[in-house]
């Protein structure tokens, strides 16, 4: 029930964070946002610890902000996977992944998901 609950709020914080990031980051319904959510989930799970390993000696010249990088990158492919997702560039995959960390974040919190 736990992944069900983080993901609906996932999905939530994408859609707020698109509405944050309105001119260069579209998402075009809700069920839009729910397939992205399951689609970073299973990015996040598989694709993204092979980067980490891929990259770690980047990783660790840097002190851990190519990691930035990194989410960047799968917001990247995640607009390429899920049709009705749209992301302007590089920068703007950045900020998204940012922004949508710190929501989701919160969100968890006030929903009292933190406690795994």
């Amino acid at each position: 029930m736990g992944f069900l609950i983080r993901i609906l709020v996932s999905a939530l914080a994408a859609m707020l964070t698109t509405y944050l990031l309105k001119p260069a980051v579209k998402i075009d319904s809700f069920v839009t946002a729910l397939l992205l959510a399951l689609v970073l989930a299973f990015l996040n799970a598989l694709v993204k610890p092979l980067l980490v390993l891929f990259t770690l000696p980047v990783t660790i010249i840097t002190l851990g902000l190519f990691l930035f990088v990194i989410n960047a990158l799968i917001i990247l492919l995640a607009a390429k996977i899920v049709p009705g997702f749209k992301v302007d560039g590089f920068w703007w995959a950045m900020l998204f992944s940012i922004v949508m960390t710190i929501i989701n974040s919160i969100m968890i919190s006030l929903a009292g998901g933190n406690n795994d």
